[in-house]
């Protein structure tokens, strides 16, 4: 008898369906002959599939069975498909009785006893089954925890091979994985919370960071160590406006395509911050590999991608975030094709202003030759500067700084105050494809950063003695824009452009 049981396969994050083609009763000997293209963690498949459906109290078939995972032109990879595999050998020899398989989307891997466990890209799976328009969607729990977030598409937790089998047989009825109280919604822990309450001075700096995120902007903090330029990089988070449901769930696709579990990264509703080492090659930055899977700046979706050290990090990783940080989304090529992982981050940097890092420390000697500071801020290209629309100066603090009882300005009514700018933002990008002012195009540019004759001419003579790029120059015009939108004015104001044009601080050379 021949069973067709649907699943999915992964590429990106995207999930394609694959249809699992089972023929049991054929002649010859009795064994699995798997065809489809499958990788080797597929083709492994039949042994554990056999121990669990002998395991759960079911048999095999005594006569030779062919297995069809298709479209043949697919690559199948991971232990996904154990599930389904086995389900469709039960249906094909009729000790699972049920007329539409193919009304569920199934995956899953399975233990030598029967017992599922978890997959990664469950939530694409989803998708996938709202696309199809599928009854449902069967899963091991702890994925089927992540996939609920589909709220259109009923997901079932699936425990055992033998629970399925009473489920799809009628035998039992399973509640639908409730998609308000998955884990996945919950606020982050306490012990995580920061507050930028916590930071000592630095009130430029903060301003600055506040622009950054109210347009989502990228960043670079320049400064002697021990200038609290990581400690604000990690406090950005407790600022951005909490994610919306699509775009947490855009978050979600990235991490379950890395197959990232809920118990190692605690992913809660909230915003990613990924900071890689600076040791760390552009594959692991950009993504790759083979299956090709994302990379940190991917990871980082729709939050912040701190860079510490920057000039530390290789060139050639830094390099690879050029295009990715303009179009908001990484390609990677490979032999097998292309796959593109969305990447709509927002930078944050931190650098020294030389190799010792007390160029600027009005307290410290610099012993850096001009030779090797040059040389140190060689390590960053033109171009990828031109692509961080603000640098700022991060000085060091002062003994009566740190010694201050004051508190600075938590951060709840740094956020409100973005929320708010974020709000104007979204009303003025209803239906387009940007989503802040930072990812303005040109057309949006020329529409929502008019300046007046005035203003014109202060900006064309900072592009002259300044020697700024064409891409410096909107990035000038996006920053100004999102101040004016903190200001709640309706146009860009001089006092908004000049401080969009201060900046520039490394295009300005002024720690030389």
């Amino acid at each position: 008898m021949l069973s067709i049981i649907t699943s999915g396969a992964l590429l990106g994050i995207r999930a394609h369906p694959v249809h699992i083609e089972v023929n049991a009763g054929e002649i010859g000997d009795p064994r699995l002959v798997l065809v489809g293209l499958p990788d080797a963690a597929v083709k492994e498949s039949q042994d554990r599939v056999a121990s669990a459906i002998t395991n759960s109290g079911f048999s095999m078939p005594a006569t030779r069975t062919t297995i069809n995972l298709a479209p043949g032109s697919i690559r199948k990879e991971g232990p996904l498909y154990d599930l389904p595999i086995a389900l469709g050998i039960l249906a094909s020899t009729y000790q699972l009785k049920v007329d539409a398989l193919e009304d569920y989307i199934i995956a899953g891997e399975l233990s030598l006893s029967g017992e599922t466990r978890p997959t990664k890209g469950a939530l694409a799976l989803a998708l996938l089954a709202r696309e199809q328009k599928k009854k449902g969607v069967l899963l091991p729990p702890e994925a089927a925890e992540e996939a609920a977030l589909v709220e259109e598409i009923p997901v079932y937790a699936i425990r055992s091979l033998d629970q399925a089998v009473r489920f799809l047989s009628g035998e039992i009825e399973l509640t639908r994985v409730d998609p308000i109280n998955t884990p996945f919604r919950k606020p982050p822990p306490k012990e995580q919370f920061v507050d930028f309450s916590e930071i000592k001075g630095q009130q430029a700096l903060r301003r600055a960071v506040e622009v950054a995120v109210s347009g989502g902007h990228n960043i670079l903090m320049i400064g002697p160590p021990g200038s609290g330029k990581s400690m604000i990089a990690k406090r950005i988070s407790t600022i951005m406006p909490e994610p919306s449901l699509d775009e947490f769930l855009e978050v979600l696709s990235i991490q379950s395509a890395a197959g990232t579990t809920l118990s190692s990264e605690n992913r809660c509703f909230q915003r990613p911050f990924r900071a890689p080492h600076h040791t760390i090659s552009d594959v692991g930055l950009l993504g790759g590999g083979n299956p090709p899977g994302p990379g940190e700046i991917s990871l980082a979706h729709h939050g912040v991608l701190f860079l510490d050290e920057l000039p530390e990090f290789k060139r050639a990783a830094l390099e690879v975030m050029r295009q990715p940080l303009e179009e908001g989304e990484a390609s990677i090529s490979r032999s097998m094709g292309k796959v593109t992982f969305p990447c709509a981050v927002m930078l944050v940097a931190a650098m020294n202003p030389c190799p010792c890092g007390y160029l600027t420390d009005p307290k410290r000697e610099c012993r850096c030759t001009p030779t090797n500071i040059q040389r140190y801020r060689s390590r960053i290209s033109g171009p990828l500067l031109d692509r961080i629309d603000i640098h700022i100066d991060a000085p060091a603090l002062s003994i009566q700084e740190l010694r201050s009882e004051t508190l600075g300005e938590d951060s709840q009514s740094i956020r409100s105050r973005i929320e708010q700018a974020r709000k104007v933002q979204q009303t003025r990008f209803s239906g387009k494809t940007a989503a802040c002012n930072a990812r303005m195009n040109n057309i949006q540019i020329r529409n929502h950063c008019k300046l007046d004759k005035e203003q014109s001419a202060l900006l064309e003579q900072a592009m002259d003695e300044l020697n700024l790029s064409a891409r410096a120059y909107t990035r000038i015009l996006k920053v100004a824009r999102t101040i004016s939108d903190l200001d709640n004015a309706t146009s860009i104001q001089t006092p908004h452009l000049l401080e969009a044009i201060h900046y520039r601080s490394l295009d300005r050379n002024v720690f030389y």
